[in-house]
């Protein structure tokens, strides 16, 4: 009886090379990071979205000064948050009247968070906001209290003085 040399077909090859690549592999892998019991634990990282929020459109910033006589809209955090200040230029006092009025009532309303915001009334200066007759190309503000930070930088506000609506502002 004649004994035969082994073969090996190339289909054999192929697996036991694919079986010690992979044996490599998972032991460069294991040499390289320690354990996960003898790594410390870290605070979890906050993940940030990346992409920016979209500001008011084109067509939105006709509106508002055409139809309300303000432009120029901006709402920012202030004081380490615990303010929110929204900002605006009159265009036009006859349609901005809403704006200057004492006894109109201004809230600011958080998308996200459902929170509504006031403006603050301070025993000696009286309301944070500037009231009285308002004249054309001029900058105002009132200020929102965000005592205890519900709304973010980032978030979408919509803010309510009377009949007049502002919707979709970006707090920076």
């Amino acid at each position: 009886m004649k004994l035969r040399s082994p073969t090996t077909t190339p289909a054999a090859m192929f697996a036991s090379s694919v079986c010690l690549a992979a044996a490599l592999v998972q032991g460069a892998a294991a040499q390289q990071s320690p354990p996960a019991a003898s790594k410390p634990s870290a605070a979890p990282t906050l993940r940030h979205s990346p992409y920016l929020p979209v500001s008011m459109s084109q067509h939105a910033k006709n509106y508002y000064g055409m139809m309300k006589g303000i432009d120029n809209l901006s709402v920012r955090s202030t004081a380490s948050g615990n303010l929110i200040r929204f900002n605006y230029r009159v265009t036009d006092p006859v349609a901005a009247h809403l704006l200057g009025e004492k006894t109109a009532t201004a809230y600011l309303y958080g998308q996200t968070s459902h929170a509504v915001l006031e403006i603050p009334v301070m025993d000696k200066v009286g309301p944070l906001r500037q009231t009285g007759p308002l004249e054309a190309g001029q900058e105002y503000w009132m200020v929102f209290s965000n005592k205890g930070g519900p709304i973010k930088a980032g978030e979408r506000v919509d803010i309510f003085i009377g009949s007049l609506h502002v919707d979709g502002l970006i707090v920076e």
